[in-house]
Order: structure tokens, then sequence, then C-alpha cells
């Protein structure tokens, strides 16, 4: 019977080293891995999910800014009022800023006759107007709104078109300056004109208790605003105003480009950009006609 050959040590000790080898190429590589901590996730701001939600925070930051959040600001009246009686902390149960409703109360001593009255006080919105419009009762004896009807004003008071009024003009309106006049014509030319007391707001260093001393002193023509042709203006010249976005600039004649030109203004509402309350701050600056 034959006998098999020994192992020698030099042999034995080379395939445990080998075998330690191997033991370190292939297992070593997951047990270290299976002991590092786990890595934080960081999502690029370049990725669509990122940008999707901060287009949207942008977005709620601007309806908030402007007020045309709907359903979360405003609320109707328990009962019918007069607006000439309300106070200031019952206009404020209602929705409006301390300082909005001071302005209310301060139309309200000159003399609320009417809806339509109330509806030309710049603080109220349209949401809130909608809310309140039927709960209000007007007494008979109520006195003329000096603010509305010519005359309850001074013969000699003669209020100022803000539209095409020079520097100079605007200073003649009680409680504007110098600065104001300036900062007036400034966002007038910005926008090409305002449509909307409210719009005033938009001046720079304007509130509402300033635009409550000034207002009698105005009048908006809308036959004067500048308008944009949007069958020919370029993305540069729309970008130009304050209320079109660079992105919304694009849309506006991507859309254009695509289907042919506008037959009206109401065609940029195919632009998911525009939305209802930007449709309405615009439309009054836009045109299709030559």
């Amino acid at each position: 019977m034959s006998q098999q050959p020994a192992i020698s040590k030099a042999t034995f000790r080379g395939t445990i080293i080998f075998i330690i080898i191997l033991v370190g190429i292939f297992v070593l590589p997951d047990v270290l891995m299976s002991l590092r901590p786990p890595e934080s996730v960081h999502i690029s701001a370049k990725s669509k999910a990122y940008r999707d939600a901060a287009e949207k925070v942008k977005r709620n930051s601007r309806k908030k800014r402007y007020g045309y959040e709907k359903g979360s600001r405003y609320h109707k009246p328990a009962a019918a009022f007069d607006p000439n009686q309300y106070t200031l902390e019952e206009w404020m149960e209602l929705g409006l800023s301390e300082k909005q409703a001071a302005v209310v109360l301060k139309f309200g001593k000159r003399g609320i006759r009417s809806n339509e009255d109330l509806k030309k006080i710049f603080v109220i919105s349209d949401e809130l107007f909608a809310l309140i419009k039927d709960s209000t009762v007007y007494p008979k004896t109520v006195a003329p709104a000096s603010w509305q009807s010519a005359s309850a004003e001074p013969k000699s008071m003669k209020k100022i078109a803000v539209n095409t009024a020079t520097i100079e003009e605007l200073m003649t309106i009680k409680g504007v300056g110098a600065f104001f006049a300036k900062q007036i014509a400034k966002r007038r030319d910005e926008l090409g004109g305002f449509y909307s007391d409210a719009q005033l707001l938009e001046v720079w260093k304007m509130d509402e208790e300033k635009l409550s001393i000034i207002l009698p002193g105005i009048e908006i023509d809308l036959h004067n605003l500048r308008k944009i042709n949007i069958n020919k203006a370029s993305a540069e010249e729309l970008k130009a105003h304050p209320y079109i976005s660079w992105n919304l600039a694009n849309s506006i004649v991507k859309l254009r480009s695509q289907n042919g030109a506008y037959k009206n203004v109401e065609g940029i509402r195919k632009s998911v950009l525009v939305t209802d309350e930007i449709y309405e701050k615009l439309k009054r600056y836009l045109t299709t006609d030559e």
C-alpha cells in the first residue's frame, strides 16, 4: 500500500496565506460597508421635485403678499350690519388688518351710503365684498359720502388725474410731497398707468393710512393705460412689465409661435403660468390690436 506524500510546512503556510487573501478580497469589503454609517440623502437643487416644491412655495408667498389666497383670510359677518357703525375690532374679525380697518372707519365717518360706496374703499377686496354685500344695511339718514360726492367737496378742490399728472401736479394733492410725487410717477411709468386705487399701495413707502389721505384728491382714467401688443412684443419687451416674469414672457411668445397670433388677450390663459390672479392683474395692460 503506497504512502501519501506529506505536505511540507512551507506549502501549508502558503495555502493558509492564500485563503486569507481570498477572504480579504471577497468578504472584507462587505463587512466594511456594513459598518459604515448610512449616508445622508441630499436633494439636488437641480432635481425636478426640488424645483417644483420651490416654485410652489414661491407662488404661495406671492399669493399671500398680494392677498390672493382664497378661503384663508376673510369671514362672513354673523348678522346684518351697518358699515357706518362697525367698530375696528368687528372689521378685523371679518379679516382686515388693524390698519385696513382704521381706513374703513375713516370712510365711515364721512358716510357710506350703499354697497357701491363700500366697494370703492380700496382696502375692501373683491373677496371680502362678496362675503359681506348681502349682509349690509344702510339707514336713510346717512350723510352723502364726501369722498364720493363732488357736491360735498370744496368747490376749489380739483381732482388730479394720476395717470397723466406731472410731478408738480401730483405735489398739489393733499398729503403728497416731493418724495411721494416722484414715487407715484415712478410706479405709474413702470406699470403703464394705474387701473385701481389699490395699486397705489405698490408705491414705495405707501400704506393704507397714507393712501386714505390722498385718495380724495385723485382720479384714475383707464383710457390712459399703456398697453403691450402681445402679437408683436418680444420676450424682453414683455418682461419689462412688473407683472410679467421672464418665464411668463417666454411662455406668451412660445404660445404665439406655436398657435399663431392671439385673437384676443384671453388667449394667454392657455399658458399654465397664467393663473386667474395674474390674468386679472395683466389683462388691462395687454392688447392684440395694431
